[in-house]
């Protein structure tokens, strides 16, 4: 068994812990959120991400590059790697609940029970 990696704000460093941290850093789930249907440029990439620092995006990109949720090919960009795709479909049951969690939150900001 290896030792556990340094996570912020875990002393276990478990997997899951060092998941949480990286996609919760500025940008990164973003990043994965925007090349879940497409191969991205920089540029594209930059943009779709309301024009966002390049600087921290690329340091996002290195990061999700090194974890193996993120691929660059010459010609078409940035990738979603098969584990990358896999912890999109992870999510799948989060937008659900997130679209439910939206509708509550609505109707409570408009006074109705929901």
């Amino acid at each position: 068994m290896s030792p556990p990696v340094k996570v912020r704000g875990s002393r276990t460093g478990r997997p899951i812990m060092a998941l949480l941290d990286l996609l919760g850093r500025r940008w990164s789930l973003r990043l994965v959120w925007e090349l879940r249907e497409r191969a991205l440029t920089s540029r594209e990439l930059r943009a779709a991400c309301d024009e966002a620092s390049p600087t921290v995006l690329q340091a996002r990109l290195t990061e999700l590059r090194a974890a193996n949720l993120v691929e660059h090919r010459t010609g078409e960009g940035y990738r979603l790697t098969p584990l990358g795709a896999e912890l999109m479909e992870a999510f799948a049951p989060l937008f659900g609940f997130a679209d439910r969690w939206a509708k509550v939150a609505a109707a409570r900001a408009d006074g109705a029970e929901p």
